[in-house]
């Protein structure tokens, strides 16, 4: 595969505590033989349409970048069995838990990329995407590492390009200081408009959000949620 302008690096581990031989079952078999996203198949950067992964025409197309332990994502792919979902999540343990989440589901509408989402992403095609969620991500909150923050300017572009006119770009976190840079940077952006039209609209849950184990714990420890959607114009 042709190497991606986006020489990212992953920070941090990619596993944790050792697997259940149940959980590396799945990821040997579920996963490697059946939703994984191979490298050799995606050709030239931005020639690659996402719809290629599946054996259907869905109805809209999803991606979740970093979607942790996939309470999301288990969720909504069985939901909404006429979408199509793409998942990235470079660490192991979280890819095992949505794994063990969706054994037994009809899984034809799920996509899996154990890896840095933004080598995958750059190569898709333009307007591929009905949405793209980014929930809780890493803040990175000393200054230095602000480069490595999943939204600013250059990831930014690459969403624009990816999402249909009318696509959403979503985004959760309960980080003060993260909320005010991913509405600073998006709302600067000239591909991207902010949907909310008053404190309630980012300070509370869209109908029908799914919550994950990590916002429901965050509310527990009296840390508050912002919603933050963007329009692509």
């Amino acid at each position: 595969m042709p190497q991606p302008e986006f020489n990212r690096k992953l920070f941090g581990r990619k596993k944790g505590r050792k697997l259940s031989l149940q959980t590396q079952e799945l990821i040997d078999t579920l996963f490697k033989q059946k939703l994984d996203i191979k490298c050799e198949d995606l050709g030239e950067p931005e020639s690659y349409d996402p719809k290629n992964l599946f054996s259907f025409e869905p109805k809209q197309m999803i991606a979740e970048i970093g979607f942790g332990n996939g309470d999301m994502l288990a969720v909504l792919h069985k939901e909404n069995p006429d979408d199509a979902f793409i998942g990235c999540e470079p660490f192991l343990n979280g890819l095992g838990n949505l794994l063990m989440a969706i054994e037994g589901n009809n899984t034809r509408n799920v996509r899996l990329w154990q890896d840095d989402a933004l080598l995958l992403l750059r190569q898709f095609t333009d307007n591929s995407l009905d949405k793209i969620y980014i929930l809780n991500p890493d803040p990175w909150p000393k200054k230095r590492h602000h480069k490595r923050r999943i939204v600013r300017p250059e990831t930014l572009d690459l969403y624009a390009r990816l999402l249909k006119k009318g696509g959403r770009l979503i985004m959760t976190t309960d980080v003060d200081d993260l909320a005010e840079w991913m509405v600073t940077q998006a709302s600067n952006h000239d591909s991207f408009i902010w949907t909310a039209n008053s404190k309630a609209d980012w300070q509370n849950a869209p109908e029908g959000w799914v919550k994950t184990k990590y916002e429901k714990k965050g509310e527990k420890a009296g840390r508050k949620q912002s919603y933050l959607i963007f329009e692509r114009l």
